[in-house]
């Protein structure tokens, strides 16, 4: 990556690889919290030159350790050692000076500091806006701290403290330290920034302190998840990759832990994202789903804004906290232009009941679930057509409202965009789904009238889309219905997701897992969003031909529902041998739809990473090779386990089912998987 990300709770800080924020950056570098960009510059330098960089590692999704020289010819060198972290709102960055030459030097070491308290979307000039100024800057003993008035009438401020002796502040902000080291000697100063918000500053902790607690809980979430291991090393540094990444990636925003979707441009609680991301979790921890149903059942909507393309019952897209939002120039306070997070929340639900037996969560969301299936069905029965559709109000909103967002991801055959209102495939899929998995729950909770109300309307569902959205040409699902009801006829990943959802009919099913691993949809990585024949496919398209590791995930899970064990094994096989080829084993948020004939994935050009879902695919790996799918209302657990090419064995530690665990060691033999049974404190029934 040409970029260093750290985060930590609400704070992010994204750096060049030297670990610097240089003014007037076009990538967007900067220290952030709430949307907000506290710290526009840290630049270190030497003499008042940069030292050149000799190691940049963050292979700790919280901690970046950089190694920086400033070198004279072949006398010796003075190194810069900066080590960093996030926590608990305070940014620390420790710099180690050593002298590596055979002599004394003294030289200058200097620190330059700003910060410009920039909107998000303005860094991203992703909108424009009215904003505040500047109001103060103070120098004082060991601290430097700079005021911003915004228009939302917030007082932010960024406060620098260090823990040596300065020999001069100058007018630019940059903080000078006279520097003597003997040969080999070194000497360390401690840099602790914090932003401030409205008056709420928290305060830092001595260095060694503040990094234990940290690394303390992170070896509590270790310790809170499902531990596994195998023979590839490959799958477990990515098992071990996506574990790591989840915890840097939870935020709480007041209701619970939740996963954002992506660093650096989306550290904030999603719909979409964050419920698919919290979907895979379910084999990791299923209890890390409950602060994502609540921070979005918290920001459900409540009346009918155009201006955020909000309705009654319906699921947010995204929320952001900068000026611009709180001014009401930007409309993501939240933004609800999203047709599958309400039907995905429903999902998820009834996905965390099926882990957990927690009845006690579905009654308190009840009346959210109720709001989200009055918001469906509202529209199903508005369009005339029967089917879920979205259409764009908001004058700054999204387009395309599905998970494939761009402006061009819906395309027909023909070349021409799909005119909205627009029926996606997958999104009926969610809602056959969430009906059928909320009727049993129903019925358990004693609301027999409802659960009845639910299967009816799923099966009559069922048969509308089988119907209207099955291609007998190409033997697949059109992706999509357009404004005229007719099929947006285009060979897509999207039908992938039906899989999952157990609305396709069995002989189609098959027929769908056979074309989605075909040649000109799988690229020998993983599925193409689009097939090679369409008449939008592009290798370096967004949504039109790349791969999207969770769109994969998603595909993957219902492989593994249904049996798909050949298919499946295509899937994790090639998705591994893809995560060679990217820094830290970490699977981007897409990759280029080019074949695998290259030698290796074709990165995309602007891409985030680390990234939720991305990152939670390995979960789903884990849950197809177990062939896991728990019932806590039927009290049972079904298993259907195979192991991948290459893989001869498997061990799941603790996976969390019901009140109790389960672990499992899988081992290949020559004619089948041996299942052996470690633990089961679940009291469930175990069908294998």
């Amino acid at each position: 990556m040409d970029y260093r990300v750290i985060k930590e709770g609400d704070i992010f800080l994204l750096t060049e690889p030297n670990g610097d924020i240089t003014e007037n950056n076009e990538a967007g570098h900067g220290l952030y919290t709430k949307d907000t960009r506290f710290l526009s510059r840290l630049e270190l330098l030497i003499d008042g030159e940069k030292p050149s960089v000799l190691s940049s590692n963050a292979d700790k999704s919280y901690f970046a350790s950089i190694r920086l020289m400033k070198v004279r010819q072949d006398e010796g060198a003075i190194e810069l050692l900066r080590e960093r972290f996030i926590y608990q709102g305070v940014l620390y960055e420790r710099i180690t000076l050593t002298n590596f030459f055979p002599d004394s030097r003294t030289f200058d070491f200097s620190a330059g500091f700003d910060a410009d308290f920039q909107d998000m979307f303005l860094v991203r000039k992703y909108r424009t806006g009215e904003t505040g100024e500047i109001t103060g800057r103070e120098a004082g003993e060991r601290q430097l701290s700079i005021r911003y008035q915004g228009k939302d009438d917030i007082v932010r401020e960024t406060v620098i403290e260090w823990n040596q002796d300065e020999s001069g502040i100058d007018p630019q902000g940059i903080v000078h330290f006279t520097m003597t080291l003997q040969p080999q000697e070194s000497q360390q100063i401690c840099f602790v920034i914090t932003p401030v918000l409205a008056g709420e500053k928290a305060e830092p902790l001595a260095y060694e302190e503040a990094l234990r607690l940290l690394e303390q809980s992170y070896d509590s979430w270790y310790g809170e998840t499902t531990r596994v291991t195998s023979n590839m090393e490959v799958f477990d540094g990515l098992y071990r990759r996506g574990v790591q990444d989840l915890r840097m990636l939870m935020t709480d925003v007041g209701y619970g832990d939740t996963p954002v979707a992506g660093l650096p441009w989306f550290a904030v609680p999603f719909g979409r994202d964050s419920l698919i991301t919290s979907l895979f979790m379910l084999p990791l921890n299923p209890e890390k789903a409950k602060g994502t149903l609540r921070t979005l059942a918290a920001y459900q909507g409540t009346k009918v804004d155009a201006w955020r393309d909000e309705q009654p019952g319906k699921i947010m897209h995204e929320i952001r906290f900068g000026e611009l939002v709180n001014t009401n120039q930007s409309p993501f306070s939240p933004y609800y232009g999203t047709v599958d997070s309400t039907p995905l929340f429903l999902v998820l639900i009834a996905e965390y009941v099926r882990w957990t037996g927690d009845l006690a969560l579905v009654e308190e969301l009840k009346p959210n679930i109720e709001r989200a299936l009055g918001w469906i069905d509202g529209i199903i029965e508005g369009t005339g057509a029967g089917f879920l559709t979205y259409h764009q109000e908001a004058e700054k909103g999204f387009p395309n409202q599905g998970w494939k967002d761009s402006s061009n991801s819906i395309v027909h055959q023909t070349g021409q965009y799909a005119a909205t209102p627009i029926a996606l495939s997958e999104v009926q899929g969610y809602v056959y789904q969430a009906k059928k998995g909320l009727a049993p729950i129903m019925a358990v909770l004693g609301d027999q009238a409802l659960a009845d109300k639910l299967e009816l309307e799923a099966e009559a569902f069922k048969a509308r889309f089988e119907e209207a959205f099955w291609m007998e040409d190409e033997q697949f699902y059109a992706v999509a219905l357009d404004r005229e009801q007719q099929q947006v006829r285009s060979v897509t990943s999207n039908p992938g997701h039906l899989l999952m959802t157990g609305l396709p009919d069995a002989a189609r099913a098959e027929q769908v897992a056979e074309r989605l691993t075909a040649k000109d949809m799988f690229n020998g990585y993983g599925v193409r969003t689009m097939s090679t024949e369409a008449a939008g496919y592009y290798p370096m398209s967004y949504h039109n031909g790349s791969v999207w590791p969770h769109d994969n995930g998603m595909i993957l899970l219902g492989l593994s529902r249904l049996g798909f064990k050949r298919e499946a094994n295509q899937m994790i096989s090639g998705l591994l041998e893809a995560s060679k080829s990217f820094e830290y084993q970490r699977l981007p948020e897409l990759f280029c739809g080019y074949g695998s004939e290259l030698g290796g994935p074709v990165p995309y050009p602007t891409t985030c990473s680390p990234q939720a879902w991305s990152g939670a695919t390995s979960f789903v790996f884990l849950q197809a090779m177990l062939g896991l799918a728990p019932d806590a209302i039927a009290r049972k657990i079904v298993m259907n386990p195979f192991l991948p090419d290459l893989f001869n064995e498997l061990t799941a530690e603790r996976v969390r089912i019901g009140d109790g665990h389960l672990s499992v060691k899988l081992t290949r033999t020559p004619d089948s998987v041996q299942v052996d049974i470690i633990e089961n404190t679940t009291g469930y029934e175990l069908v294998l």
